[in-house]
Order: structure tokens, then C-alpha cells, then sequence
């Protein structure tokens, strides 16, 4: 097929206004780059209400003990593991309710394996072995939306029962078509031709910052603006703890500290100590409101 009938991906795009960048100084370089990133959050809003279809049918999901899943390759993979990572440090979500789908494997987090994102039987693989079910979500992220590895992780995960969710930067995109719930954020050609780390990398970041921080805090592990189930694993952490407590009860020192202590370190049980309870009947009482603080505090 000659390479002239190959329509590239929106993504892939030369954008003319740039033709010239090489011979720009440093300044209207960074102000170029600056006014693609501002676009990127403007895609973003305009993703809001699929962003909420997302929510809505994964968190069912994750409330019967349902994993959330990531799939991507390249840059895609690196921001979809770097998400899924953070969650447990700064939500206490476990570690065996997430799942990463990379191209490449966990090498190709630190560097590119060549042809990996191409490997559809891979990818076929990896989600066999992770046996993905009716209870797991799984968010796949391509820019260009074409990407075979990624592509083939929607089908079998969907194909197994799985919750997919498509997030695309090129319209048309088969990703989206191919997964149940379709995320279009479209930033168009980038400052440098086809680099999606930049406004597309930038836009696939916030979407997934989006989606799973409302997904914790509509799981119960923010209250009052705070991270409650935040793992204080240091010093830094422990002081914010102690702060947290402060501002959420008004305790003094030396009884945030004992309920710290008591609590093994976890604020939201803590709270609960230092409302008067003891830890059986703390513990009881947040499993038996979806370990939701503010239900247990109404109840």
C-alpha cells in the first residue's frame, strides 16, 4: 500500500504553525509548548461526562472486590502504571486489586522494547494470566488508538466479562470502538509532530488522575477534603498524619499520637479512637458501613 493511502492517526499530524520551531529561540519554544499543554485540559473538560459513565460502572464493580486494571504501551504505559502505583500509598487501595498490562512487561517501564506494542498475542497472554472477570475494570490507553497490544488487552479482557474503557487522542480511533465505554479526548497535532508525551501524555494524565481519585473518594477513602487511608510509611507522612488528626478532631498531641499508635499508624481508625471508641468497635463499625468514616461518624 503506498504511504501516501495510510490516513495517520490526528495525533501523528504536522501541525504547519511549527514548521519553523528549530529555528525559534528558547522562549517562544516554551510558550509554544505552554498554550498546548493549557489545550489539554481543555480536551479533558470536554471528556467529563464520558469520564462519569466511567465511574459510575466501575465502582459497583470495585465494591464487590473488583480489580482495576491498566493497559498501554510506550508512554501510555509508563502514566497508566504510574497511576495505578500511587494508589496504594495514598489511598491504601491493596496491591493484589491492581493489575498492569505493559507492553513489553515491566522493562519497558525504565526502557523501549522494541516491536512490543505490536504483539497482540501478548497481550492476549497477559490478560489469560491475569484472569480478568465480570468484577474488574480495566482502562487501555492509546493516543493514536491503534496501538495492537493495547487494542487486543480491550478485546480479551472484554471478551472475559471485564469492564473496558477506551481512552483515545484521535477520533475514529478503534480502541474506542472496541471497548464498552469510549473516552475521546482529542488534543489534535502536537508542537512536535507525533511526540504524544507531550499534550496527549499530559491530557492521558489527567484523565486517569480524574478517574481513579473520584473513584477513591466515592469508596470512602477521602473524607473531609483528606487522604484518611493514606499509609504513613515516614517520618514526612507521620508528621501529616498528626496534622490530618488535628484538623479533623481537635485533639491535642499526646492523644493524637497514643490513637496514631493504637491505630497502627491508620488515620481513619485513629479518628474513630479519638471519638471514643475502641479499636474491635471502630473496626466493626467501618466494615459494616462500606469503611465509609462519614457513615460510621452519622450512624
Amino acid at each position: 500500500m503506498p504511504i501516501d493511502a495510510i490516513k495517520p492517526a490526528a495525533t501523528e499530524a504536522t501541525d504547519p504553525r511549527y514548521r519553523d520551531l528549530d529555528a525559534w529561540e528558547a522562549p517562544a519554544i516554551l510558550d509554544a509548548l505552554l498554550d498546548s499543554q493549557a489545550g489539554a485540559v481543555a480536551a479533558v473538560r470536554a471528556a467529563l461526562p464520558a469520564l462519569g459513565r466511567v465511574v459510575e460502572a466501575a465502582l459497583p464493580r470495585l465494591v464487590a472486590g473488583g480489580r482495576l486494571a491498566y493497559a498501554g504501551a510506550g508512554t501510555s504505559g509508563r502514566l497508566a502504571f504510574q497511576d495505578g502505583a500511587e494508589l496504594t500509598p495514598t489511598f491504601d487501595w491493596p496491591r493484589d486489586r491492581l493489575a498492569f498490562l505493559v507492553a513489553g512487561g515491566e522493562q519497558a517501564l525504565v526502557r523501549a522494547v522494541e516491536g512490543a506494542e505490536d504483539r497482540t498475542e501478548t497481550a492476549a497472554a497477559d490478560v489469560a494470566a491475569l484472569a480478568l472477570g465480570p468484577n474488574d475494570v480495566l482502562l487501555a490507553l492509546a493516543a493514536s488508538g491503534t496501538t495492537p497490544y493495547t487494542r487486543e488487552a480491550v478485546r480479551s479482557a472484554r471478551r472475559a466479562g471485564c469492564l473496558t474503557v477506551g481512552i483515545a487522542n484521535s477520533p475514529g480511533a478503534p480502541l474506542l470502538a472496541e471497548a464498552e465505554i469510549a473516552v475521546l479526548v482529542e488534543t489534535g497535532a502536537e508542537v512536535v509532530a507525533g511526540s504524544t508525551r507531550l499534550k496527549a501524555g499530559t491530557a492521558q494524565k489527567i484523565v486517569l488522575n480524574l478517574i481513579s481519585t473520584t473513584l477513591m473518594v466515592r469508596l470512602g477513602r477521602v473524607w473531609r477534603g483528606e487522604m484518611v487511608d493514606m499509609q504513613a510509611t515516614n517520618a514526612k507522612l507521620r508528621l501529616r498524619a498528626e496534622r490530618m488528626l488535628r484538623s479533623l478532631t481537635g485533639a491535642g498531641d499526646d492523644a493524637i499520637r497514643a490513637a496514631l499508635a493504637a491505630a497502627d499508624g491508620r488515620v481513619k481508625l485513629a479518628v474513630l479512637l479519638l471519638h471514643g471508641m475502641t479499636r474491635p468497635n471502630a473496626e466493626a463499625a467501618l466494615a459494616g458501613h462500606g469503611n465509609h468514616l462519614r457513615r460510621v461518624l452519622q450512624a
